[in-house]
């Protein structure tokens, strides 16, 4: 097992809830939701990256380092994330932080929080604090393990978002979709 798999083993069990799944997302499932970006994306923030699959996955699409930012509230996964990705900035707390800390403007906003498993009004703050930093257009990328949005139709109606059926990731563990949020 590598020190990767190792250390996201570690924080599923000794918190199952926040971390939800006993591997980290795919190289497959990374690339189909970077898939798209490039060295003209502009800013990105990536929200509970975890061991940094996902982040490793931007990167290698193009996207510059100093057009990076992670929101990660695992102290370990940040330890980790730090030595991995130096260049990227990396936050160590809640994504409902980034209005407070980003200026408006971002690209996209990449998910790999397990947002099915928050209580709805979490789940809520957590994209109102997407859309806050996303420029006009921008796009909320998440993916699940269910075969619907991490949002029913009146949550994605009462905050005034769309969501667009994405890919399905059969090569991961569990297979997953991916799903883009837009202002409706």
């Amino acid at each position: 097992m590598s020190n990767e798999a190792a250390l996201f083993l570690r924080q599923f069990l000794s918190n199952p809830r926040d971390v939800s799944s006993v591997v980290p997302s795919s190289r497959w499932l990374a690339r189909a939701i970077a898939e798209g970006l490039g060295p003209n994306s502009g800013r990105i923030v990536e929200f509970g990256p975890g061991t940094g699959r996902i982040t490793h996955a931007i990167l290698e699409a193009g996207v510059s380092p100093a057009n990076l930012t992670l929101f990660e509230m695992n102290g370990e996964f940040v330890q980790h994330l730090k030595t991995r990705f130096p260049g990227v900035t990396i936050h160590h707390g809640p994504a409902q932080d980034a209005p407070r800390l980003l200026a408006p403007g971002v690209s996209h906003v990449i998910s790999g929080l397990p947002l099915l498993s928050f209580s709805g009004p979490l789940r809520q703050d957590i994209l109102r604090a997407a859309f806050a930093i996303l420029a006009p257009g921008g796009s909320f990328a998440q993916f699940t393990y269910a075969d619907r949005p991490a949002l029913d139709g009146e949550e994605l109606r009462s905050l005034g978002l769309r969501a667009e059926l994405g890919r399905k990731v059969w090569a991961n563990i569990p297979p997953a979709r991916i799903y883009r949020l837009y202002k409706a």
